[in-house]
């Protein structure tokens, strides 16, 4: 498979492209973002551009993928709706149909959040409930995955700084709670071998919650 990642420097994209690298069946991987991975694997094509509003300079390289993992994102907590909505519904769209136009076969698979609902009463879980749905009616197959709380398996740091002390002291609880709490917790791990299950069985289903991951991960 040919897999196109976007986000590949996030927390969670970190993992999945660590994940990806991995599997035997990947020929090649592509790497949407501003800032370069720093991977010098030879079957990485990076893909840099200003930002997700900003996608002509690689228009001609958004073709012959065979998935596209979005890893994208804002931290829920500390980001004002006006920029949450911004970067969590307009840039994800953006991409997505540059993505659908480019490759009318493929599968865009979205990093969502648990209890993403566009009539829920908190702002993050509203706005990624109604990316969900502007997704959903894309004319390509589309998979949400809605994890819960996401451990680092692989010393994936947060690109924001003011996030990893709480990922530090709390690596041990989240661990804990992987192994105890499968439908709450999951890690970077499973999150991408998920993706990797998701991008190749002939018919995913179009929505998968934390337990559905943690299967799809252990699988």
């Amino acid at each position: 498979m040919r897999i196109l990642i976007a986000g590949a420097t996030g927390l969670v994209g970190q993992g999945v492209l660590h994940e990806t690298l991995s599997h035997p069946g990947i020929d090649r991987i592509g790497l949407l973002g501003r800032r370069s991975a720093g991977c010098a694997d030879p079957r990485i094509d990076e893909l840099l551009v200003p930002g997700f509003d900003a996608l002509d300079g690689v228009a001609g390289r958004l073709g012959g993928w065979d998935a596209c993992f979005y890893c994208a994102g804002a931290p829920p907590v500390g980001t004002p709706e006006r920029r949450y909505r911004h970067v969590t519904l307009d840039l994800t769209l953006r991409v997505a149909r540059a993505y659908a136009e480019c490759n009318p076969l493929g599968r865009f698979l979205y990093v969502s959040g648990a209890h993403a609902d566009p009539a829920s009463r908190l702002m993050p879980m509203r706005v990624k409930g109604d990316t969900e749905v502007a997704l959903q009616a894309l004319p390509i197959t589309t998979v949400m995955l809605r994890p819960g709380g996401i451990q680092p398996a692989h010393g994936e740091r947060s690109p924001h700084a003011w996030m990893r002390p709480f990922y530090a002291v709390g690596a041990p609880l989240m661990g804990l709670g992987v192994r105890l709490l499968p439908s709450v917790m999951t890690s970077t791990t499973a999150m991408g071998r998920a993706l990797l299950a998701l991008a190749a069985i002939p018919s995913p289903p179009a929505v998968v919650e934390n337990a559905g991951i943690n299967r799809l991960g252990a699988a």
